[in-house]
């Protein structure tokens, strides 16, 4: 238990300082409401109505969440990789390539395909 101390101290002073942070600001903050704050968050552009099954998107906003996803599963294994790279020895660094080799060829289809340019 005392390995974790550290890091349970640590998650108790966030989660405190998140809390008084938002009971001050509701507290002390200024309360000057207007009938443009109490509107929806439009960027400056009228709201338009939306049809009802809610519009449609176009598949670009999907294919750049997937890539994103892709690459960030990436980064989420390069990270123990890199941490244990001196005990895998030649076969961790095989198999990193192998991962990093797949996912490139992913990257070089999509630029190819057109995925990557934004119209």
């Amino acid at each position: 238990m005392n390995a974790y101390a550290p890091i349970l101290v640590l998650g108790g002073l966030a989660a405190g300082f998140a809390i008084f942070s938002v009971l001050m600001a509701s507290l002390i903050g200024p309360k000057r409401y207007n009938r443009a704050k109490l509107e929806a968050y439009e960027c400056g552009i009228e709201p338009t109505p939306h049809p009802a099954g809610g519009g449609r998107f176009p598949i670009k906003y999907y294919l750049t969440a997937m890539l994103f996803i892709v690459f960030d599963i990436e980064i989420v294994f390069l990270y123990p990789w890199a941490v244990t790279f001196d005990s895998l020895g030649i076969f961790g660094l095989v198999e990193m390539l192998l991962f990093v080799l797949t996912v490139f060829v992913a990257y070089a289809y999509v630029w190819r395909r057109g995925g990557l340019e934004w119209d």
